[in-house]
């Protein structure tokens, strides 16, 4: 069949491991394809049947739908395209850096010869700001999810397809829209860098999920255990199978869970094998659990000469009176100097050892004159307060939200000011500011002469935090300390 003829033409530029398998994965969900790469021996002998790669299913699928590829050397072939995916391998160098420029040149070359009008996919895997910096018209990125030994099944039957976008909310072109739609699988449209960090993510949470399967894979061999009985359990835990739980928080709280982690720790020591993995997790707890103290001195704490802070939420999540190793109270531990009115629906904690800590009977009443009010548990009662009456009993200006509780969209509505999507308005306006962030890690940086350490594991997590703070309050700006990334190196 001709090409040109047909409007679900797609071509694939650079017939590698991705784009062979990508190529045929399109022919047999009923694309007319054209696949171009510069290279003619290897085009002949992929025309033989011959493939550079071994793939289960791939010879077979080819014979299949033979006649709906075309290959082709000659790069002029996919003019004929209305969409051409960019399907090249991207090399890497002896210390794992991608060469981006065989891939630059292929869509160079490419470009000199299509219509504007053409839609490009780039699907080989590229840096955040690749697409972008392309700089062209009808533009996408889409995620590559290649694997060896399964590509052709993967290829045929996509989780999802996750495509990078210069303007999200328009819609594709016919053609590349009827290229997705034939897999029949959920689509998810982002800007060109999410999509690009979507790969990145994707593979460090698999990375992750290696580590901490080899880590315990170990263990097993020196305690008894055997991992192959224990990698069931797991599979069948919705939070670790298909409902991963991927909303960020305040660390690890409660109790089972960092009680695993010391246990693991304790048995990899006496066992000889290696912790390192759960000792990060855990050191990255410490330090999620530190964002809203941080926050705070950013926003307030630095500004202010006694501050109130209304902390709203004192169980160590949503649905439970348990206080255990909850975010809430090493706050409440942290801000020890200064004035806290604190509310929590279920949980009867009444006693705050050494902090200036007002136990009160609503939300709003936390509220009342305080200068900065913190979310610190996702009670749903939380999402529902009327923000008008917030705004009006505070005196400050300030809610952190770290676990996005508030719907800015409601509190731009009924109460009339306007939230950018970082939440973060114009200090000097005057209106109802919403800090709303996930509380990420910035990147380490030199501190106190000792590169990328924000506080001794024996001392509590809040204790250099106070100790900084303390002496300087009077002055209106707190002390350089590990807690606040403008007072130095970036935590």
């Amino acid at each position: 069949m001709d090409p040109g003829g047909c409007s679900r033409v797609i071509g694939f530029a650079g017939l590698s491991h991705l784009g062979i398998v990508s190529s045929v994965a399109a022919a047999a969900r009923g694309q007319q394809v054209v696949a171009y790469d510069a290279d003619r021996i290897l085009v002949e002998r992929i025309e033989a049947g011959r493939f550079p790669v071994l793939e289960p299913g791939l010879s077979e699928l080819f014979r299949e739908r033979r006649s709906s590829i075309r290959l082709s050397s000659d790069i002029d072939s996919l003019a004929e395209c209305h969409t051409i995916v960019f399907s090249l391998d991207v090399p890497t160098d002896s210390g794992n850096r991608s060469d981006l420029e065989p891939l630059r040149e292929l869509i160079r070359n490419v470009s000199a010869r299509t219509s504007a009008e053409t839609a490009f996919v780039v699907l080989s895997q590229v840096p955040p700001g690749f697409t972008r910096a392309l700089n062209r018209g009808r533009l996408f990125y889409q995620v590559e999810t290649l694997v060896f030994g399964s590509a052709v099944e993967r290829a045929l039957n996509p989780e999802r397809f996750i495509v990078g976008c210069d303007k999200p909310e328009e819609p594709f072109p016919e053609t590349f829209r009827d290229y997705l739609n034939a897999f029949s699988c959920p689509i998810l449209k982002m800007r060109y860098e999410s999509a690009e960090l979507a790969k990145i993510a994707i593979n460090m949470f698999l990375i992750a999920s290696v580590s901490m399967t080899n880590t315990l894979a170990e263990l097993c061999e020196r305690i008894g255990a055997e991992w192959s009985e224990v990698a069931p359990a797991l599979r069948l835990d919705r939070r670790i199978g298909p409902h991963a739980y991927l909303t960020p928080g305040l660390g690890i709280s409660g109790g089972n869970l960092e009680r695993d982690i010391v246990t693991i720790q304790e048995l990899s020591r006496s066992a000889g094998t290696d912790a390192n993995v759960p000792e990060a997790c855990l050191d990255n707890s410490r330090y999620r659990k530190n964002w809203v103290f941080r926050a705070l001195h950013r926003e307030v704490l630095s500004k202010s000469a006694d501050p109130v802070v209304g902390v709203l939420g004192l169980s160590y999540k949503p649905d439970t009176a348990s206080t255990k190793n909850s975010p809430a109270l090493e706050l409440i531990q942290a801000l020890s100097e200064f004035q806290v009115k604190a509310y929590d629906p279920e949980a009867a904690v009444t006693a705050f050892a050494g902090a200036r800590v007002l136990r009160v009977s609503s939300a709003l009443e936390a509220c009342e004159d305080a200068d900065a009010v913190v979310i610190a548990t996702a009670w749903r009662e939380f999402g529902s307060l009327e923000l008008t009456a917030v705004r009006d009993a505070m005196k400050g200006r300030v809610l952190i939200d770290p676990f996005k509780v508030v719907d800015t969209a409601r509190a731009s509505l009924i109460c009339l000011w306007g939230l950018r999507n970082d939440g973060i308005e114009n200090p000097d306006s005057g209106q109802f500011r919403i800090r709303r962030e996930s509380p990420r890690r910035h990147s380490r940086g030199r501190r106190h002469g000792r590169p990328g350490v924000f506080f001794e594991r024996t001392e509590s997590p809040w204790s250099r935090g106070r100790a900084a703070t303390q002496g300087s309050r009077s002055a209106g700006r707190h002390a350089r300390c590990d807690f606040c990334p403008d007072t130095g190196s970036r935590a």
